[in-house]
């Protein structure tokens, strides 16, 4: 048996610049550590008392995380033991309500590390915050997974064992070669075998829910609940649906499934198609109260709906969402970003909503204009919000497109007072040379200015 028999941290939070090259990070993602120190974490909302199969207030939104488990599916990506608990560590710190930490059967090895983050995360006297999250894993609609899975997970304060099968015609014919009365019987007495192991807190999740067929849908999801589940996760697992179509799925399952008025209903939704968030927002919009997300976006294939793009949308447009609202501490989700995108080696692309390099960096001369007047002109949450320390206080990034503002307020910071023809004759010079370069950095707008002949250039 693998035994993991101490903890060494491997992620330097001080090293977070070093995770990018780019112009756009190496200028608005300098972040130190003295400074996040001093970022005091700003919940959504205040988080309701946990009982697994009722949240007390109804606008409220559970958040699982599955980047441990899901993320870790993504080509190429293996997390190390130490990896895991340093992520799952950052998780909780983050708010997450649960962690699905993995899939207990796959290997001894990964028994082990979810047993250790249930150990170490998953209770009370590990939390300086107070917050102790819910420790799920995942296990197949077998007694060998279960068993599995319990041992892994009971050692958490508050444990849940996530059980799946598919319910879609197409996996039960080509896939589990089962009838759907076989498939229901399954269920059944899974969720039953879960429950007589003494745990309260049972998810079962129907894969493919999106294109089974709905009378079957409703029936299955009505014998888990029936048996015990406590959370039924609608499952978009090869992200074919349309937001719409989402949206009414929820609705339909709430009004013909017997039961599920006393259980959560969760949404699960992959990004085959670039809706996963957009998909699990409707279907909060439409009823469900968790929503299953991973940091950065990662998952099988095209990933999984991105746990910053869900919570950021509903803390930026809380008003039309109905006063929807998450218990996450926001100003650590950057870390949390980049501690995923070191460990995963996947790196997270420039223009990624909310911790893309490029998400708060502003070049477009339109666009400086506009935030150096004022900062909501063109941007909808400030960076502080996820935990950015700008090295500018605009994000202004110069290039092709910059205009004479950013220029010149570039080079009042670094002690250049220029103005009138001085500062036109600079312009065009600067212009000259981002025609042909594509990035300008702080060192080359020094020596623009050493290099150009201005007799009243004054430094301040």
């Amino acid at each position: 048996m693998a035994t993991i028999l101490s903890y060494t941290p491997t992620f330097n939070p001080s090293k977070i610049h070093d995770f990018k090259s780019s112009r756009s990070y190496n200028t608005h993602f300098k972040t130190s550590l003295t400074q996040r120190n001093k970022i005091s974490p700003i919940a959504s909302s205040t988080r309701p008392i946990y009982t697994p199969n009722h949240i007390s207030d109804p606008k409220y939104i559970r958040i699982l995380d599955t980047t441990l488990r899901d993320g870790e599916q993504s080509a190429g990506v293996t997390f190390t033991p130490n990896e895991k608990l340093d992520i799952a560590r950052q998780l909780a710190k983050l708010g997450v309500d649960v962690i699905e930490a993995g899939f207990p059967a796959a290997s001894e090895a990964e028994m082990e590390t979810v047993k250790l983050i249930a150990k170490e995360v998953g209770n009370a006297n590990t939390r300086e915050n107070g917050h102790v999250p819910v420790i799920c894993c995942l296990a197949r609609c077998t007694r060998n997974d279960i068993d599995k899975a319990w041992d892994a997970v009971k050692y958490a304060k508050f444990p849940r064992i996530l059980l799946f099968i598919a319910t879609s015609d197409i996996h039960m014919k080509y896939k589990l070669n089962m009838s759907k009365m076989e498939v229901i019987e399954r269920v059944r007495s899974m969720v039953t075998y879960v429950r007589s192991l003494g745990l309260n807190d049972v998810e079962f999740a129907a894969e493919d829910a999106s294109r089974s067929e709905r009378k079957f849908l409703y029936e299955i999801l009505g014998e888990a609940i029936k048996a015990g589940a406590t959370t039924i996760a609608i499952n978009d697992t090869v992200g074919y649906s349309l937001p719409g179509e989402f949206g009414q799925l929820i609705t339909d399952i709430r009004a013909n499934t017997p039961g599920v008025d006393n259980v959560i209903i969760s949404a699960h939704c992959h990004n085959d198609l670039g809706l996963a968030s957009a998909n699990a927002l409707q279907g909060a919009f439409s009823g469900a109260r968790q929503l299953e997300v991973t940091i950065n976006g990662i998952g099988e294939r095209a990933g999984n709906a991105s746990l910053e793009e869900v919570v950021m949308a509903v803390k930026c447009r809380e008003d039309t969402l109905d006063g929807l609202n998450t218990g996450i501490n926001t100003q650590h989700i950057l870390m949390a970003s980049k501690m995923v995108e070191e460990y995963s080696g996947m790196q997270v692309q420039p223009h990624k909503a909310i911790v893309g390099a490029n998400a708060f960096a502003h070049e477009s001369g339109i666009h400086q204009d506009g935030m150096l007047k004022n900062k909501s002109t063109y941007e909808i949450m400030s960076p502080e919000d996820i935990g950015l320390q700008r090295s500018n206080e605009f994000g202004l990034t110069l290039g092709k497109h910059s205009g004479r503002h950013a220029l010149k307020t570039k080079l009042s910071e670094h002690g250049y007072d220029i103005n009138g023809k001085e500062l036109n004759d600079l312009f065009r010079h600067f212009k000259s040379i981002v025609e042909k370069k594509k990035v300008f950095t702080e060192d080359d707008l020094v020596a623009l200015v050493s290099n150009h002949d201005i007799g009243a250039c004054m430094h301040i």
